[in-house]
Formats: structure tokens, sequence, C-alpha cells
């Protein structure tokens, strides 16, 4: 089967009709700034059903376009601080470095096999790939390849989680196969551009793949998938951060970031927010029978336009605009289209305390202290101690402990297939210290 390796598709649409678009209003010094509601996100607007691809492959969609997690990544990397956020969860979460401890193993022959399983994967990159993944999708999928007779294992690769798909669960709840493609592009693959992994069970994965290997023909690839325990039972977990989309205040530090931008560039305070619905321009250019990405781009910035054309001129005075909408089970109204006035008389003009006060909500809310990044903006801010932030850096490492065990499942099974008796997976974290010790930093394990 042809292996698939990322990248951006022919398929793929030129223009995401999801961008924040800013446009003068005509006939005032204004400027209306055009959003889609963060907290659709991780919203599933109705039932997911599993998903036929083609002949021999069905999958369970990720969300009910099968697109959530590029959706998640696109809100994630828009903005400055939970981007850097993330990126030093996963860095937090990496410490010093995947490692195989030897000290306590059966022989020196254990040691070279251990050293030559290191020089033949890529660990460092294996590592800080499924924490990253780890940290936003809440699960990691990792690839083991068994040697030619099948005695032991001889790589470990980890798969881009974006890209992996569950096949639908059997009859006692476990996920057969894995399916790893090219999920972003609009049209989707085809079977020689999907990978089909058989998946070990998670909870016993050395009887499973003991138990596999007594049948003929069995296969030298195997899928493992590592997941954060989450209080629903779902096929792919929702992160905690999702708080973050569900509330306002990712929404605010975007609209103060654009409304800072619309007046530095023409003066021009913002007057409205208006909001569109996920899937709303989707639904005006099918009705319309357009298709190509050109003129769906072309349709969304004239239906703008028409919206602000009503805003504004004498003659649309006492008018009403009509929207459609839906009421969720919980009682939420979901609107296409929703309109607010926004007040410009801000005093200053600068929302300074209003942006650092964001920025400290999206911290909070992703376990990040803004002191550690130097996040917080402002003229005054107040600086923790050396001594303070010294201690912080260590509780954010101590409280990677639970996701490190996680991840060792994965390495246990290694360890335990190619029967290297006394080794087992640490992770040391990095723990600074003080000048009297005449040194910056050092690795200190969890046993010690």
């Amino acid at each position: 089967m042809k292996k698939y390796r990322p990248g951006n598709g022919a398929g793929s649409p030129q223009y995401p009709l999801y961008a924040m678009d800013v446009m003068e209003v005509p006939g005032c010094k204004a400027s209306a700034v055009f959003t889609t509601p963060p907290n659709s996100v991780f919203l599933e607007q109705g039932e997911v059903l599993p998903m036929t691809v083609t002949d021999s492959v069905t999958i369970m969609p990720w969300g009910t376009d099968n697109r959530m997690p590029y959706s998640v990544m696109s809100h994630i990397d828009s903005d400055e601080t939970m981007s850097t956020c993330m990126e030093f969860n996963a860095e937090v979460l990496y410490g010093a470095g995947l490692q195989y401890d030897t000290s306590a193993a059966s022989g020196a022959s254990v040691r070279r096999e251990v050293e030559d399983f290191f020089e033949r994967n890529d660990m460092a990159s294996y590592f800080m790939g499924v924490a990253r993944d780890f940290k936003y999708f809440g699960f990691a999928v990792s690839v083991i390849i068994l040697s030619a007779d099948r005695r032991r294992i001889a790589q470990i690769r980890r798969k881009e989680a974006c890209y992996c798909r569950f096949a639908p669960a059997d009859a006692t709840g476990r996920i057969p196969r894995l399916h790893y493609a090219q999920w972003r592009n609009a049209s989707p693959p085809v079977d020689g551009e999907i990978e089909t992994l058989e998946l070990l069970d998670a909870h016993d994965p050395f009887g499973d793949l003991s138990e596999r290997l007594r049948r003929p023909g069995a296969p030298a690839k195997y899928a493992i998938v590592t997941r954060i325990p989450t209080v629903d039972n779902t096929y792919y977990p929702i992160p905690y951060y999702g708080a973050l989309f569900k509330g306002k205040w990712y929404d605010i530090k975007r609209l103060i970031g654009v409304a800072k931008e619309a007046k530095l560039r023409n003066s021009a305070p913002l007057k409205y927010q208006i909001s569109i619905a996920p899937g709303y321009w989707e639904r005006v250019c099918r009705e319309e029978g357009i298709t190509d990405p050109r003129l769906m781009r072309a349709r969304m910035i004239r239906g703008k336009q028409e919206i602000l054309d009503f805003l504004t001129g004498a003659e649309n005075s006492g008018k009403a605009i009509f929207s459609t909408y839906m009421v969720s089970p919980d009682g939420h109204v979901n609107q296409d289209v929703t309109i607010t006035k926004i007040d410009s008389a801000v005093q200053g003009g600068d929302w300074a305390t209003d942006i650092q006060e964001a920025v400290n909500m999206i911290c909070f809310t992703l376990r990040v202290h803004s002191n550690l990044l130097g996040s917080v903006p402002g003229k005054s801010q107040t600086n923790n101690s050396g001594s303070d932030k010294r201690e912080l850096y260590t509780i954010a490492q101590a409280l990677q402990k639970p996701y490190r065990d996680l991840l060792f499942g994965v390495h246990r099974l290694v360890i335990r297939f190619n029967g290297w008796k006394g080794v087992r997976p640490v992770c040391p974290f990095i723990q600074l210290t003080t000048l009297d010790q005449h040194t910056d930093a050092r690795e200190v394990s969890a046993d010690s």
C-alpha cells in the first residue's frame, strides 16, 4: 500500500472562507470586522456517523466535517499567546528528552542493543512530535516496525495525529484499525493514498501483539494510540483548553488586535462586529452552484459588502435584517449572521488593560504562568523574582509526570518485547539551580 507523505495537495482550497476580515463601512469613518465564532470549533453540530471513503475504508470523521483538527490548529496558530503556550507546554513535557536507562541492564549485550536501537531511531524528533500531539489533541499515535523475523521491534515512528482517523469500533468496543492520509484536502483520498494500520489494544498492547504474531501472515507494522483519559469516552478526545473557544476571551483578544490594526492603518475605529457561523458561506455557494475556490472567495466578499451596504446610508434607515438561526439541545441559539455594534469611545484607545487581562486568561487556561514566557504586555507589569520563576518552572515540569507515564507505555512494550531486562524508559526534567551551586541547571530523574 502506498505510503502517504503529508503535504499540500492539489485539492486543497486556496482561500480560507473563515479568515477574520476587516472592511471599511461606506459612508462613515469606521470599519467592520467579520469573524467566525470560535466556540464552534469543538461543537459537534449533528450526529457523527461513520464515513465511507473507499470500498475498503470506512472512518469515524473527526468532527461532523472531518476537519476539526485543522480548525483547531488554525485557531491556535492565529493567536501569538496560545501558540507560544502550546510550544512551551510541549517543551516542558519533552524535558531532558526520552532515554532508556540501562544502569540495571542484565548485560553488556543489552546495552549495545539499546544503543543500536537509538542510533536507528530519531528518538528526539519522535518524542518532541508526540509531545506536541499530546498538547494539541490529547492523544498521540506511534507505529512500531518489527524485524523481518518478527522477533524484535526494530523501529518506532510517530504518525501526526491530525492525519490519523480511526475505523469504527467493533461489537466489543475496540477500534481495529487506523487510517493515515491527507484528510485536509477538499476531495477525499483514494485507496492508494491511504495507509491502513492494525491498531493494538491500548489496555494490553503486549498481549495483543503476541496474539497477532501467532497468526500466519502477520504484518510487520502496528499502530499504538496513547490517549489522555477524559471524562467523556469519544473517538477523538476534546482537550481541556477547549474552554477557551467556548468562552469569550479568545475572541476578545483577537478583536483587540484587529481594532488596533484598523486604527493604525486608517484611523478608522471598529464600529461593528459581524459574526458569521461556520458553514454559512459554503451553504450559500452550494445553493448558488458555486464550486470554484476563487469564485467562492469572490462570492463571500460580495456577500460581506452587501451586509455593509445594508448597515449604512440614509436609504437604509429603519430597515430590518432577516437571518436564520437554530436552537441547540442545550438551549443556545446558533445564528448564521450576528451583527454587534462596538462602542468605540475607549479612553486612551490602546486597550492595554484589556489585552493584559485576555493574555492572562489564555495563559491561565493553558496552565502556563505568564511570567515564564514574558507574555504579559503593559508599561508597568509586575515580575516575579528568580526564585519564584525557578519554582514555577519546577512545578510546570512536575505536572508533566502523568503525561510522561502515559507516553512510556509504548516504550515499555518495546523493552519487554525485545527482552531487555533491567531497562526502563525515563525522561529526566531540567531543574534550574541557584548561583551558589555554580551551575545553571541540572537533570533530575523522577526517582531522585
